[in-house]
């Protein structure tokens, strides 16, 4: 096993109470967090509030064009050349939307992995759910990521970022044949490894909380909701955390402008996927039990024999670094090579000196033994 060190890097509260105490507890994972659950829970499943979808197209970086169009996401192309393997790049769809891969020139992971040689470049760029989607599951997505894969044409190099990077491991293991190599950055894989804000969350939910996400919010879990509860935590700091900004102040100012428009912009996520993916992954640890069904069959992590690399980030807040880099005694993986960053959860993947260091590795490391 190679390992690598890491390079220079630099909802509406209920009456009277304030969201940070909920989170807090959270985030330092006391005692407090199971006390404070079950209102966290209200919070978030609360049924009377304003939902709604982006109903313009969020703002791309790079050039690029619809490939696919499917029900859960767009497939979208930024090749610049190539027909070697391509290298798929499996976005978040859990609070924020997919051009966080590309969010702007110099914080832009699809704009490093171009320079960096993987040419042939594609991105899930997942949609907000409306009320008609409010019953996709899990399988739902995972199905039009293998007709996505089967359009570009297996094998791919598969890099998921944070619940992207969940969904690309249990394709890689439901389909180790369509992978050649894989790339998880900031993924929450072995949840009982350390504790996080999602993971302590869900261990102290009742599950009579978890039933209820499926059938309020018009049966799905809203993104607004979750920001109001997040942002009085972390107003201020993400931003600069996040972008890691270098250059003149007129720059960083616009940069901040921009993030800030990126924050407000939430994705809807089904009910059904939503309460499946805290409770089977979360709370149960099902990846690390290897009973995670996915598309008719539980997923055994042994099955997963790809090169792989894992990208953590120290000071991750929502995932803890163990949480993904446990995943490495999980795989039947004989190259595994792990990297983490002093670097917060989003700087992951729009972080200034996290895509000149350990991203542009990555490239160099998926460009290896014949890629494009």
């Amino acid at each position: 096993m190679a390992t690598l060190s890491s390079g220079p890097s630099g909802a509406v509260p209920s009456a009277g109470l304030s969201p940070q105490m909920f989170f807090w507890p959270l985030i330092a994972a006391s005692e407090l967090v199971a006390a404070q659950a079950s209102g966290f829970a209200r919070i978030m499943t609360a049924a009377a509030y304003p939902s709604s979808v982006p109903s313009d197209e969020a703002p791309w970086s790079t050039t690029n064009h619809v490939r696919l169009d499917l029900p859960t996401m767009r497939l979208r192309d930024f090749s610049s050349g190539g027909d070697g393997t391509a290298t798929l790049v499996c976005a978040p769809f859990a609070l924020h939307e997919a051009n966080v891969a590309d969010f702007a020139p110099g914080h832009s992971l699809v704009e490093t992995l171009l320079h960096g040689g993987c040419h042939h470049l594609l991105v899930t760029d997942w949609r907000s759910a409306t009320k008609d989607m409010r019953l996709l599951s899990l399988d739902n997505y995972l199905a039009d990521l293998n007709v996505a894969i089967d359009e570009i044409g297996a094998p791919v190099d598969l890099v998921g970022l944070c619940q992207g990077g969940v969904m690309a491991l249990i394709y890689a293991a439901r389909f180790p044949n369509k992978v050649r190599k894989l790339v998880l950055a900031g993924a929450p894989i072995d949840t009982d490894a350390g504790s996080s804000l999602f993971s302590a969350t869900a261990r102290a939910l009742p599950l009579s909380a978890l039933d209820e996400v499926a059938n309020l919010g018009d049966g799905r879990m809203l993104g607004r909701r979750v920001l109001d509860v997040l942002r009085p935590t972390l107003i201020g700091t993400e931003g600069l955390q996040a972008l890691q900004l270098q250059g003149d102040e007129a720059e960083a100012e616009s940069l901040m402008e921009r993030f800030s428009a990126w924050y407000d912009r939430t994705v809807n996520l089904p009910g059904v996927y939503y309460h499946q993916l805290l409770l089977w992954l979360f709370k149960e640890n099902r990846l690390v039990e290897g009973n995670f069904p996915a598309l008719g069959r539980e997923i055994d992590l042994a099955d997963v024999r790809h090169p792989l690399f894992l990208l953590a980030a120290r000071d991750d807040e929502f995932v803890a670094p163990q949480q993904l880099l446990n995943a490495a005694r999980l795989v039947s993986s004989e190259v595994v090579e792990e990297m983490t960053e002093p670097c917060s959860h989003l700087a992951l993947f729009m972080g200034h000196a996290v895509l000149n260091d350990a991203w542009r590795r990555i490239a160099r490391w998926l460009r290896q033994d014949g890629a494009a």
